[in-house]
């Protein structure tokens, strides 16, 4: 399979080294959508972990080429919606997660069902932690997001998230931390007077989230529609 890579930072690099450990060949490298205008290659898949004002043009260029695109990148999606709906009138392929790694979607599921569990037991106070590497420049992390969405989908204590702190209890704060060298933690906390009850998720490197990555480009790979890790996994 030959893929188009965008964004050619740390997690670039990773996911090179696993694709062509796997038998893929890498037919591009683009670090801004500047490059990406000079490929006139051909590709069975892109991944696209850049940067997020950088992103939707780098979208925009896969659907018009028709390749399908695997995206990593965060700190964009209040234009997600947009984006999807101009896959499908290209007709192209786009899947998005906010996390690629098994480990985290597994946690994520954890997360829903916890929040079910929880659900009407009063006297918890719900929070995330997130920490990542200095050179993160999203603030919350997508995947303490995603965290943050389904606890709001499964308990009605909660309507929304916040940044740092809470300006309200309706409020889920999501407090943030950039401390090197750290790939990613997420702890979600239910703390109470008499006890705390806390699920983390520790990334101990890249690999598991560019693996990911390159597994669900296999997946991707001739396929158009919108997708998501729901889909890949079957859950």
């Amino acid at each position: 399979m030959n893929i188009l890579l965008i964004g050619y930072g740390k997690m670039g690099k990773a996911i090179e080294a696993i694709a062509i450990e796997r038998g893929h060949s890498i037919t591009g490298k683009a670090d801004n959508p500047e490059e990406l205008l000079k490929f006139n290659s051909t590709a069975d898949a892109a991944i696209e972990f850049s940067q997020p004002d950088a992103v939707i043009d780098n979208l925009k260029f896969c659907f018009d080429k028709k390749i399908p695109v695997v995206c990593g990148t965060t700190g964009w999606l209040g234009r997600k919606h947009e984006i999807e709906s101009l896959c499908t009138q290209k007709k192209a392929a786009f899947f998005y997660a906010s996390n690629y790694s098994l480990g985290v979607n597994l946690f994520f599921k954890l997360n829903e069902y916890l929040a079910i569990l929880m659900k009407g037991r009063k006297g918890y106070e719900i929070s995330i932690d997130e920490t990542h590497h200095t050179q993160k420049k999203d603030a919350p992390s997508g995947t303490a997001i995603t965290l943050a969405e389904g606890i709001i989908k499964n308990n009605p204590s909660k309507k929304g998230w916040a940044l740092n702190k809470a300006s309200n209890p309706e409020e889920l704060p999501i407090r943030s931390f950039r401390i090197d060298p750290a790939p990613g933690t997420h702890t979600v906390h239910y703390n109470s007077a008499v006890d705390d009850v806390l699920i983390q998720h520790t990334a101990h490197s890249r690999q598991g989230f560019a693996l990911g990555a390159v597994l669900v480009a296999e997946w991707l790979a001739g396929k158009t529609g919108v997708y998501t890790m729901d889909d890949f996994l079957k859950f």
